[in-house]
């Protein structure tokens, strides 16, 4: 097991720091195999100092469970652009890593497993989904107004729900089995079934200088 140098920075640095032992944790042996003592270990901490931040190990859970919503979402909220392009984004990022990947499927899943017995974490669970999914209803809102259609709010509400749960599909079939598919592919499929969707052919958008500069990064490194 790993042991981290604790952060001896500002409170909410430490408290950051020990969700990213919990998280760590959790990984490693799922929610009921992270003690408190575990984490601590793995936060180079005492038991003791976790109590201080955090009241129970239920505590701590909760705040981890919204870390792990806000990296699946924090990124595709951040999309700039014209409507187009903010909504290819959008859609791009769900679908491609840091948000698509093992790690964040196997969090996911350690969590998914106690949201319909844990009344905190389905609440956690609930917020980060309506969040999401008004972000993609604002998204198909302003794309739908810049071609002249009416953007009723129950049309972007059903289309933001549909859209979701195939992104929702794609990324699982990703996280499990990306092996099993060219590069590209489910990206590819996201597209084309969105488009059929909401009437309009929409693709990638265009990479940018940093996309490139990121994309020579990871070259270099495998090399």
């Amino acid at each position: 097991m790993s042991r981290r140098n604790f952060h001896r920075g500002t409170e909410a640095e430490r408290r950051h720091d020990l969700i990213e032992a919990t998280l760590e944790a959790i990984s490693e042996t799922g929610l009921q195999g992270a003690t408190v003592r575990q984490i601590a270990v793995k936060a180079g901490v005492t038991p003791g100092l976790i109590r201080h931040y955090f009241d129970s190990k239920e505590m701590i859970l909760q705040e981890a469970y919204r870390v792990v919503i806000a990296r699946l979402t924090e990124k595709a909220k951040a999309v700039t652009g014209t409507p187009e392009e903010r909504l290819a984004t959008f859609i791009l990022i769900n679908l491609t890593e840091p948000v698509a990947n093992s790690a964040s499927l196997s969090l996911w899943a350690s969590f998914i497993s106690r949201v319909g017995v844990d009344p905190a974490l389905a609440a956690i669970h609930r917020e980060g989904y309506l969040s999401f999914r008004h972000t993609l209803e604002e998204l198909l809102a302003e794309f739908l107004a810049a071609r002249g259609e009416a953007a009723a709010p129950a049309r972007c509400r059903t289309l933001a729900i549909a859209i979701n749960g195939i992104l929702d599909g794609l990324w699982l079939e990703g996280c499990l089995a990306g092996e099993l598919f060219e590069d590209s592919e489910l990206v590819a499929i996201a597209f084309s079934s969105i488009g059929a969707l909401i009437g309009h052919p929409i693709g990638p958008p265009a990479a940018t200088e940093q996309d490139r500069k990121d994309s020579d990064a990871l070259c270099i490194h495998h090399r």
